[in-house]
């Protein structure tokens, strides 16, 4: 439940965030104490675009089936792209077992807990080796994602929306932190959980925020956002529609299918060829020797 206690007067931003959380965090089972790398490693990968109710089945049968990184790393990429299910943008799902992969033979199975080793993994940016060195291996890093900064653009910036990713961000978001280590691991993930609770992009909850009495934008009047209107993604009818229905049809099969299973898929066969063209150009299908398809062997 959360707090609606405005953090004690002269109390650093930072402090009054990591207080908010400890009675407003949700209780997600990738942040348990007995949380490996790992298993945070699929965790942020999975988060990527994706809201945390369809994340939370997947990852609990991900981890049941592979705990660790060499168990993905031997499965063949279609049961991968089977068990990702309806997650969505799958080409995740053969990235993360790409880094399985390269976690087996470089690091002997075990994810580094270096921010340069794991940049170096497949797959891996900037946030989610800071994510993974954070909330992995409890190192202090400051970690920005959309949540974040919005947070910050609000509380220090006075803006209502955060615009583009801006060099200074993880230099705002580490001067916010609390002195001490152990409390400045737990703000990164405080800071994501406000943004993700409290200070979201439409309604902000400002009446529940901690740091309600120093937020820029707020003690401005909440100025409105003054670029360009923020983009929403469509869904029905684009390519990304249709490539997961095509999918659909090869997770369901557990034989190689003809084209005539995949037409049924979509009616237009000009966008429906070229997502299919897409998808056996991301590795995501592949086709037979006789002209079927399947996912990846």
């Amino acid at each position: 439940m959360t707090s609606l206690t405005a953090s004690a007067p002269g109390e650093p931003a930072g402090e009054a965030i990591v207080d908010w959380y400890t009675t407003a965090a949700r209780d997600l089972p990738w942040r348990f104490p007995e949380v490996d790398a790992w298993a945070v490693l699929v965790s942020e990968v999975m988060l990527q675009q994706t809201p945390v109710a369809r994340v939370e089945p997947v990852w609990r049968e991900w981890m049941a089936r592979w705990p660790r990184p060499a168990d993905l790393a031997a499965t063949p990429p279609g049961e991968v792209i089977r068990a990702w299910g309806k997650l969505g943008y799958p080409r995740r799902a053969l990235r993360l077992r790409e880094a399985a992969v390269a976690v087996t033979e470089r690091h002997g199975g075990v994810v580094p807990s270096d921010v340069a080793a794991l940049e170096a993994l497949p797959g891996i940016g900037t946030y989610t080796a800071r994510a993974v060195a954070c909330f992995g291996y409890g190192q202090r890093q400051p970690v920005v994602d959309t949540n974040v900064r919005r947070v910050v653009a609000r509380l220090v910036h006075g803006q209502a929306e955060a615009g583009n990713a801006r060099a200074s961000d993880l230099a705002d978001i580490a001067a916010l932190a609390p002195e001490d280590d152990d409390r400045a691991v737990r703000f990164s993930v405080a800071v994501m959980e406000l943004g993700a609770l409290v200070c979201v992009a439409r309604t902000p909850r400002c009446g529940a925020c901690p740091v309600r009495d120093r937020c820029a934008w707020r003690l401005a009047g909440s100025p409105a956002h003054d670029g360009p209107p923020r983009r929403v993604q469509k869904f029905a009818g684009t390519d990304r529609q249709v490539r997961g229905r095509l999918l659909d049809v090869l997770r369901a099969a557990h034989e190689p299918v003809d084209a005539a299973a995949l037409d049924r898929a979509w009616d237009d066969a000009v966008q429906r060829s070229r997502c299919l063209d897409s998808l056996l150009g991301d590795g995501l299908v592949e086709q037979t020797a006789d002209g079927l398809f399947r996912l990846p062997a």
